[in-house]
């Protein structure tokens, strides 16, 4: 029997389909494959990429501080361009304004075949940390409300270059997906003055069913109503809603959560496409104590068609019990 099942966050349904049940090895993935040659992302070419506006050094460089091991550019192709007024105005009922906002790249390597899953620890920490720097500095910016990070592995996935980057792009409005979450958390914080996201971290420990891994500081769960088979949600165990807030040490503990998820669920399933996104408070606001950062991780193994355009449902074939098991299963190295 089919099960409806409710985000207990921004109260989305989705549908999971059971008759439709799928193992691991079910899900049909091409590699991705670069189309070779230049590569403006690889060392020795940062003249073909826009002024970097953050380097961090390679621990391994030399003394000089020769060498970078992150490098953050703005997008040559940006989204959103940064110079400029936003011109608000109403024509009649509909509203628009000028496309003013920041579209970076986050160069995360400096070598072209490494993948991020596997990075060390130290290593993925850095990108973290550039993060982290990046949101600071724009959230200088009055014109910005919010600054989404997010990364594309894999063509399915929506990357166009095989050298591993990640991107973030600053909004002058609240993407409607957070303003979902946070109408929702608020919703909840309201009724039973508690975190919706700190009740969902203690009943999945409790159960255990749906905990993929975890450390002293961040676990992994699949989600009670995935989007997609194999979808993970990262989340703090201490209640903070601002990512930025964090020191060094902490970003370490994320890194090697993070690794860890990403690699168990790179062995459950080779060469898969996925994209991960950083859910955090909108900039210029105080600590919230609804609101909860997390990062999402959504592999891309499920179309999107007619009836999930038309209804907002999405069909998972996978229970995130089973999911969860899976990767449980899977070694790390």
């Amino acid at each position: 029997m089919p099960q409806l099942r409710k985000d207990p966050v921004i109260g989305r349904w989705i549908i999971i389909s059971k008759q439709r049940r799928k193992r691991p090895t079910d899900f049909p993935v091409e590699k991705f494959e670069g189309a070779g040659g230049f590569c403006p992302l690889c060392p020795g070419n940062e003249s073909f990429t826009p002024h970097e506006v953050l380097s961090i050094p390679d621990d391994l460089a030399p003394n000089d501080g020769a060498g970078w091991r992150v490098r953050v550019v703005p997008n040559k192709y940006p989204a959103l361009v940064i110079e400029g007024d936003l011109a608000k105005e109403g024509i009649g009922l509909y509203d628009q304004m000028n496309g003013i906002g920041a579209h970076e790249v986050i160069v995360e390597t400096p070598d072209h075949n490494e993948n991020f899953a596997d990075f060390s620890v130290e290593n993925m920490a850095k990108v973290f940390i550039a993060y982290r720097e990046r949101i600071l500095d724009l959230e200088n910016d009055p014109r910005f409300k919010y600054v989404m990070v997010f990364k594309n592995h894999g063509r399915a996935a929506g990357a166009s270059l095989e050298h591993s980057h990640s991107q973030l792009i600053a909004l002058p409005i609240l993407p409607q997906m957070i303003v979902s979450e946070l109408t929702g958390a608020k919703s909840h914080y309201d009724y039973k003055e508690r975190c919706v996201f700190c009740d969902i971290i203690r009943q999945e420990i409790d159960n255990k069913e749906r905990v993929v891994c975890q450390n002293d500081s961040f676990i992994t769960i699949t989600p009670f109503a995935p989007r997609t088979p194999f979808e993970m949600w990262i989340l703090p165990k201490q209640h903070s809603s601002q990512y930025s807030a964090m020191d060094d040490t902490a970003y370490l503990k994320l890194a090697e959560i993070f690794r860890e998820s990403l690699q168990r669920l790179c062995t459950c399933i080779k060469d898969v496409p996925y994209n991960f996104v950083l859910h955090t408070a909108p900039l210029h606001s105080k600590g919230l104590d609804y609101y909860h950062w997390h990062f999402e991780i959504v592999p891309k193994l499920t179309s999107i068609a007619g009836f999930e355009w038309g209804s907002g449902f999405y069909i998972n074939p996978l229970p995130p019990e089973e999911a969860a098991s899976y990767l449980r299963d899977c070694l790390v190295k």
